[in-house]
């Protein structure tokens, strides 16, 4: 006769701990899908984020400024339409919007992007409307000569 070993008599061995117990891993796999999508939608996103008005703007060999903080840009086109951002301004409007839009007060650096068909005394009577204001760090915008 055979011995039935003490414990049972299926001969199998019981495993000590629970059954289904909380995973020690971290599955990567949704995380990395995640992260993947959001890297696509922002390499197609981010030429669209270009600053105001689309314009032409001339070119010239002037190394580019070094600046850290986003500054108020004033945008004319080649009809000498003005804008700030993406919004449309008068003459008489541009001193209001500039004192609302402009953290450091007068200190503050206002750009003014001219389009390279614009009137040259069209982008002078905007600059002179800025600077009469009270703003003194008042800069034009050029594109990088590739020549």
């Amino acid at each position: 006769m055979a011995m039935v070993a003490a414990g049972g008599g299926s001969g199998r061995r019981r495993r000590r701990g629970k059954r289904g117990g909380a995973i020690n891993e971290i599955n990567m796999t949704p995380f990395i899908d995640v992260m993947l999508v959001l890297l696509i939608i922002f390499m197609v996103a981010a030429p669209m984020m270009t600053a105001g008005v689309p314009l032409d703007l001339p070119e010239t060999k002037a190394a580019p400024l070094n600046s850290d903080a986003k500054p108020v840009t004033l945008s004319i086109k080649a009809t000498g339409q003005v804008f700030l951002g993406e919004t449309e301004l008068t003459d008489d409007a541009i001193v209001g919007k500039l004192a609302e839009v402009s953290k450091a007060g007068f200190d503050e650096r206002i750009f003014v992007r001219g389009d390279k068909r614009v009137d040259y005394g069209r982008v002078a009577q905007i600059m002179s409307i800025v600077t009469t204001a009270g703003y003194k760090r008042v800069a034009l915008v050029t594109a990088v000569d590739q020549d």
